[in-house]
């Protein structure tokens, strides 16, 4: 059977498919009877189903992370696409699920980024090539980066995600530089470098994307400035000076910005300065784009402004209602 394309599903269409479990919210209507809302969804997308008090025992050892068999149709509420089963969701054996199938993932062309990362890399001489290269060219570690999301909940927390946000980085970060005058090459490794933490600290798993315990305790720039200590170390001795290998340092530990958003050290150059406020784009970028499509912010076509705040921008988001072509 092939993949449920969740955003082409609409009312009336008959649902008979493999879901993973999201979310579980335990409620209580007014007059006291208990229900449950699950999140179910697929690599498509997300479908939001109520489960009445009737059924709600047959569904007790159903929990996030859970793959499970529903049987139902799509209907509108309040303009909303739901699910409605027919049965009871049934969890399914997952030890031949693949996280792949059930977690989102970026719909840009993977083969398409890698492209431009080489093109990139190509550009790049001396020393700082090789640098960029002892990750970069490394099929090992490719696979891993292509696969890793952006963050564990918020921007780009899709598999890809990291690829993606880092060329995003990239692509601001050099037009940025060439406008100020700056090194292109140089802004450019540091935004291929700046998050190759996130390859130790994030975990795809059926649950969705979770820290592992090094992410936990050390977190991504910390982990990203040892990956990188470790792999320059293999390079013959001199191939890069002293204040070259602390600046490549620099653009990892330094991103964040300031020290209250875990930066170590504030930028201390014009191209690291670049790189942060690249990185800012990128993420906030990334938050505004998914919220105009989130069916939790604008449940119904017709609302022009959502109908609460995004907890990622803090803020409500206007969905303009013209066109400018």
């Amino acid at each position: 059977m092939a993949p449920l394309d969740i955003p082409r599903l609409a009312a009336g269409d008959r649902v008979q498919h493999e879901l993973l479990v999201r979310e579980r919210d335990d409620k209580v209507t007014k007059g006291g009877d208990p229900f449950v809302v699950l999140k179910l969804g697929n690599s498509s997308g997300v479908l939001g189903v109520n489960i009445w008090k009737e059924h709600v025992p047959q569904i007790e050892g159903v929990r996030p992370g859970q793959v499970v068999q529903v049987i139902g149709t799509i209907e509108l509420y309040k303009g909303a696409k739901q699910l409605k089963v027919t049965v009871p969701p049934r969890v399914v054996a997952q030890g031949a699920a693949n996280a792949d199938e059930f977690l989102p993932r970026i719909s840009v062309s993977v083969d398409e980024l890698w492209a431009r990362v080489d093109a990139w890399r190509a550009e790049m001489k001396g020393p700082l090539r090789r640098a960029i290269d002892l990750f970069f060219a490394d099929d090992s570690f490719r696979e891993r980066f292509a696969r890793a999301p952006g963050a564990t909940r918020g921007h780009h927390a899709l598999i890809g995600g990291l690829l993606l946000h880092s060329c995003e980085v990239a692509n601001i970060a050099r037009e940025s530089v060439r406008t100020m005058r700056g090194n292109v090459a140089l802004v450019t490794a540091g935004a291929l470098l700046h998050d190759i933490g996130k390859v130790e600290s994030y975990a795809i798993q059926l649950s969705g994307f979770e820290n592992t315990q090094a992410g936990h305790l050390m977190g991504h720039i910390v982990l990203g400035s040892l990956m990188f200590e470790e792999r320059v170390r293999s390079l013959p001795a001199g191939t890069l000076g002293e204040s070259q290998r602390l600046e490549l340092h620099h653009f990892i530990q330094s991103h964040h910005g300031i020290l209250e958003y875990g930066a170590a050290v504030r930028p201390m150059t014009l191209e690291a300065e670049i790189l942060h406020f690249a990185d800012q784009s990128s993420a906030k970028g990334n938050d505004f784009s998914e919220a105009v499509q989130d069916a939790e912010l604008f449940p119904t076509d017709d609302l022009e402004f959502s109908a609460k705040r995004s907890w990622r921008l803090e803020r409500r988001v206007w969905k303009r209602t013209h066109s400018w072509e």
